[in-house]
């Protein structure tokens, strides 16, 4: 089954953003980059499906082929939701750009991003567990580990891509075989506990896309063990596009605002989370501003 549709994009819009965001494996396993095309490899309710995002002037085109549905079940509408959240189009940055335009040391950098918009993960649960795989080593080995996770699960599209495992696919991983695709002890119970609350209904994600609640999403996931606070912010704006995350803890945010505002030392946390907070409620919006900052670590 394939379903079509079309959506405008704003003048400002960055294709480049949203392809850059899914080139960071560069086997290309999962997704497959070209100019103004992205293929990427998903699970749809246990079922593997590509998804395919062309960028054209001002407008994308969409096609979501999910293997096994003969029939059409879904409404244009879901994948057109799926779009929006994916490319940004969610986000309130003119509000954001208008109000912080005269900020002698951010607003330099909101004219040179004009339309600077923060691309999510198709999936809240492919960005909670993103984040719990890369939590504490470089992004390079959080890549490869992502790509072993992907190999393990064993799902793939009819077009070839492997795709990225939804909860259900996670979950019948073990952690004997998880520990075999490099994973820490830690690091695959923390997947599974999320996998099972998904599963069991305790992590409605699905159901908390519409409207995230913030304060009730922090709760329920600080509740498992191996998520912490820079994970949840992480996933907040990743899977759910809330852009008021204080992502102080990030080391790349932090090169960013050493390199903002010229000083010879990094700030610490602390320092970043005071220098973010007046900026609330888009903290997450100014620390994406601060990544097209930050050199290479």
């Amino acid at each position: 089954m394939a379903l079509r549709c079309e959506i405008a994009l704003p003048r400002d819009f960055h294709p480049a953003d949203v392809l850059a965001f899914h080139r960071r494996d560069p086997q290309q396993l999962a997704e497959r980059v070209e100019a103004g095309l992205l293929r990427k490899g998903i699970a749809w309710e246990g079922r593997p499906a590509c998804l395919t995002i062309r960028f054209e002037a001002q407008r994308a085109e969409l096609v979501l082929a999910i293997d096994g549905l003969p029939t059409p079940t879904l409404a244009t509408a879901v994948l057109e939701r799926l779009a929006r959240r994916m490319l940004g189009l969610m986000q309130p940055v003119a509000e954001f750009e208008h109000t912080h335009a005269r900020h002698p040391q951010l607003g330099p950098l909101i004219a040179r991003n004009r339309g600077l918009r923060v691309p999510l993960a198709p999936t809240p649960f492919e960005a909670l567990s993103w984040a719990i795989t890369g939590q504490q080593i470089s992004l390079s080995a959080a890549v490869s580990l992502r790509r072993r996770l992907i190999a393990a699960a064993g799902l793939r599209h009819s077009g070839g891509l492997a795709c990225y495992p939804d909860a259900r696919s996670l979950l019948r991983l073990g952690e004997e075989t998880l520990r075999a695709a490099g994973f820490s002890r830690a690091k695959g119970q923390a997947l599974r506990a999320l996998a099972d609350a998904v599963m069991q209904g305790r992590l409605p994600l699905e159901r908390w896309v519409e409207d995230p609640p913030a304060d009730e999403i922090r709760t329920e996931l600080l509740r498992l063990r191996g998520i912490g606070p820079w994970t949840v912010d992480y996933a907040l704006l990743r899977g759910f596009g809330w852009v008021d995350g204080s992502l102080h803890g990030d080391a790349a945010v932090r090169r960013g605002l050493q390199a903002l505002l010229g000083t010879a030392e990094r700030p610490s946390a602390d320092q970043t989370r005071c220098w973010l907070a007046p900026f609330s409620p888009w903290r997450a919006l100014v620390a994406a501003h601060l990544w097209t900052l930050a050199a290479p670590a």
